[in-house]
């Protein structure tokens, strides 16, 4: 009984199903993206494989080191999801953090230098990020909204093929990264603020924090909009977008407690998954 609740904590502290999302959105993207893509070949690529598990693996470690740094900050907002010195010891979560980085850099590299180059630099952005920047206003949410990105466009830099199309889909996840990663740091207000954590929404306040998410809503709009004059079948996601993104502004206009942004961060979730559907009108 021991060891299955350290492998549920663990799974639990590596977040498996966003991981699973990740490898799911790198495959769906390769083959939808991609025009002559076919299926067997892309599940025979050994360098997909190694690249979307390298991607899972930096994406794991950064979720292992920012709840190292935020373990105190986690009893407030969210104890009941703590497992860094719960039930994984600090010392073995750092080596966790160590060996998840260590094998997706290596990863990364078996494929190219460019991508092990990538791979660095998301680890050590990851962990600056939990260490520094997530505790200042913007800055850290712009981090995460960038690697976010990254995941996808990565695919370019292996195949070199639809770099429209890839840095679309980057773009996208950017955008509603950002969005989510404001969002959570609403959620999270109390236990940041205990902490002296300088977040968006206690630098400006919460009322200017959500005027802020409203500019990169319309931000991301207008983009997609733009995307249209180029790629007609953007449209029916640019009708999906407004009809979420209203929803999704109504609701932060309603919001006021922790239960209420953490319902819009599930949304962002939702249309993240919509973004994810759109690749199945571009083959």
């Amino acid at each position: 009984m021991k060891n299955n609740s350290l492998i549920i904590n663990m799974l639990r502290l590596l977040r498996w199903p966003n991981l699973l999302i990740v490898a799911v959105t790198q495959y769906a993207a390769a083959y939808f993206l991609i025009h002559d893509m076919q299926l067997p070949v892309l599940l025979g690529d050994w360098r997909m494989l190694v690249v979307s598990m390298s991607t899972v693996l930096i994406a794991a470690g950064g979720y292992v080191i920012n709840d190292y740094y935020d373990v105190k900050i986690d009893y407030i907002n969210k104890p009941e999801r703590v497992v860094v010195g719960r039930f994984l010891k600090r010392r073995t979560t750092l080596t966790l953090h160590a060996v998840l980085n260590g094998l997706g850099i290596l990863g990364g590299f078996a494929v190219s230098w460019q991508l092990g180059a990538i791979n660095v630099l998301a680890a050590g952005l990851l962990w600056l990020y939990s260490n520094q920047l997530k505790r200042l206003p913007l800055l850290g949410n712009i981090i995460v909204a960038l690697l976010t990105g990254a995941a996808v466009f990565v695919l370019f830099v292996l195949y070199r093929q639809a770099l429209f199309l890839f840095a679309t889909y980057a773009a996208f996840a950017f955008f509603i990264s950002l969005m989510r990663e404001i969002v959570k740091d609403m959620e999270d207000l109390e236990g940041d603020k205990e902490f002296g954590c300088q977040t968006l929404p206690i630098v400006i306040g919460l009322r200017r924090a959500k005027v802020v998410i409203y500019f990169i809503s319309l931000t991301f709009l207008l983009a997609v909009a733009a995307l249209m004059q180029h790629e007609a079948r953007f449209w029916w996601v640019f009708s999906g977008l407004v009809v979420m993104l209203s929803w999704h502004a109504y609701k932060l206009y309603r919001a006021d407690k922790s239960s209420d942004f953490g319902r819009l961060s599930t949304l962002n979730k939702q249309i993240m998954i919509l973004g994810l559907i759109s690749m199945l009108f571009m083959k």
